[in-house]
């Protein structure tokens, strides 16, 4: 459920928690024998975003399975 926006107290406005449907794009670290995800490193809301991630998890988790999806349809993985 997403929550209204609340001004902080310096007048700033700050978002509330955004589902899962509103960030479609998950960028997955796999587990050390490539059987299954160990854990979502993060999640974007658009293409150019989640292919930022991906590239900046494979420079960090080099030799690792990263696999960027968008539902069950994989977009981009390494090798």
């Amino acid at each position: 459920m997403m929550q209204a926006r609340q001004p902080s107290k310096r007048g700033e406005v700050s978002a509330g928690p955004v589902q899962a449907t509103q960030l479609p794009y998950a960028i997955e670290l796999w587990n050390l024998s490539r059987t299954a995800p160990e854990r979502i490193i993060a999640r974007a809301a658009n293409a150019t975003l989640a292919r930022a991630i991906f590239v900046a998890a494979e420079r960090e988790n080099l030799g690792r399975r990263i696999v960027l999806r968008r539902g069950a349809h994989v977009l981009m993985q390494t090798e």
